[in-house]
């Protein structure tokens, strides 16, 4: 963890009046205020996280009744569980009674969730079962005092959580990406690796990492050799426009190279964002590996290798970049004012066999290769941003620009709490 001074002035007044000047100043990175303030961070909580489509998990972590994994996010925790006739639920991982987590280890099988502290026993489909002693309570009854639940969805066999009870529908803005990620069968894929990197830097410092490509071809050499994105779009546009012209055919997947964006201030709703997007890989290459060459089976519907990879946005905070052989989802998550979880999982077809189909370090080994060299990178970032002395500078118009289109949103979240 990293340790920052906090300003004791600080407050929402500060705060929204920081983001409203900083909205007069586009175009140019954000004031390091923003990833200092301890006012701040609780206000993003509030109005950006708690509010915002979240990705927890996939249906297979949950596979049999019972089934439950954790998903933490800042001070919380939220249980999602399979119960016992088979009904998926969200909930929170708070006693109704005076508040101790009812759910300790992060994954595992339950019939039953019990408190450590006063004994308070709940269903795993969150319903209080019994309060020791409490009959001694008049009007006391069970029924009122279930784990309070959080709204979630099941997209494609993807979990998304939402913790605020009046958010707006998240399934019609994923159906406008359904079919390009349709392809993939992500419903009955399987997990073959999965990572944290826990990253000593503010949350909005990693995002933006992964919001461009700037710094691609100099911080990823090795990403660098394979994708196109690394560079202009104008200089890569005959081999992009190629890949286009033969995505159907070669995946065998109808409009599989069609564009969807539906990001941030063009959202559908608040932190309902959906997007998505096809680029091409170099000559040569056929899937984001060491090399460039497959590494496990074709996922779901796709025929063959078309040199293109698919990009995509599910909520403000997760994202994938779906190879035809195995996809990589990306999430980010606060853990504090200075701590972020980068969150990386690795898909493979559902019928691959570890060992003989494919070999998971071998699935993993670019992007975690890569996801170790944003940590170093996102770590001198954060401590330059911390300078007192750091003056912002002015974003590349094209590398940078969808990183900007999360700043606007996010400061004019700011502005109006």
């Amino acid at each position: 963890m990293k340790f920052i001074a906090t300003d004791v002035l600080d407050n929402r007044e500060k705060m929204t009046a920081m983001a409203s000047a900083q909205l007069d100043k586009q175009g140019f990175a954000i004031d390091p205020y923003f990833y200092r303030s301890h006012v701040t961070y609780e206000a993003e909580l509030e109005h950006i996280i708690f509010k915002s489509w979240l990705y927890a998990g996939h249906i297979s972590q949950i596979a049999k009744n019972g089934d439950y994994f954790l998903f933490d996010i800042g001070e919380d925790s939220i249980i999602i569980s399979r119960d016992n006739n088979g009904q998926i639920g969200a909930m929170h991982n708070i006693c109704r009674h005076r508040g101790a987590r009812v759910c300790e280890e992060p994954s595992g099988n339950r019939k039953a969730f019990i408190c450590p502290y006063h004994g308070w026993a709940y269903g795993n489909d969150g319903h209080l079962k019994s309060a020791r002693e409490m009959d001694q309570l008049e009007g006391f009854k069970c029924e009122n005092y279930a784990l309070k639940k959080v709204r979630f969805v099941v997209f494609q066999g993807m979990i998304f959580i939402n913790c605020d009870p009046d958010a707006a529908d998240f399934v019609a803005p994923l159906e406008n990406i359904s079919r390009q990620l349709g392809a993939y069968d992500l419903e009955n894929a399987k997990i073959a690796e999965r990572k944290t990197y826990r990253i000593n830097a503010n949350w909005k410092l990693v995002l933006e990492n992964y919001l461009e490509c700037y710094h691609c071809s100099s911080s990823h050499r090795q990403y660098a050799k394979l994708h196109t994105l690394e560079a202009p779009s104008e200089k890569v546009k005959p081999i992009n426009q190629a890949m286009w012209a033969r995505a159907e055919e070669l995946t065998g997947v109808p409009g599989i190279a069609d564009e969807y964006y539906g990001y941030y201030n063009d959202a559908a709703a608040f932190g309902a964002c959906s997007y998505t997007s096809r680029y091409a890989l170099y000559e040569g290459f056929k899937t984001g590996s060491r090399d460039g060459e497959p590494v496990a089976p074709l996922m779901g519907n796709m025929q063959g290798y078309d040199g293109g990879a698919g990009d995509f946005q599910m909520g403000p905070l997760t994202f994938m970049l779906n190879y035809p052989d195995h996809c990589v989802l990306y999430r980010f998550i606060p853990r504090s004012l200075t701590e972020t979880d980068m969150e990386l999982v690795w898909y493979v077809n559902g019928d691959a066999v570890e060992g003989t189909d494919y070999d998971a370090e071998k699935v993993a080994w670019l992007w975690h290769h890569t996801s170790l060299e944003d940590e170093y990178i996102i770590m001198r970032n954060s401590e330059g941003v911390n300078s007192r002395f750091f003056e912002p500078g002015p974003y590349h118009p094209e590398y940078e620009s969808t990183l900007m289109e999360f700043i606007s949103w996010y400061l004019k979240t700011l502005s109006s709490v």
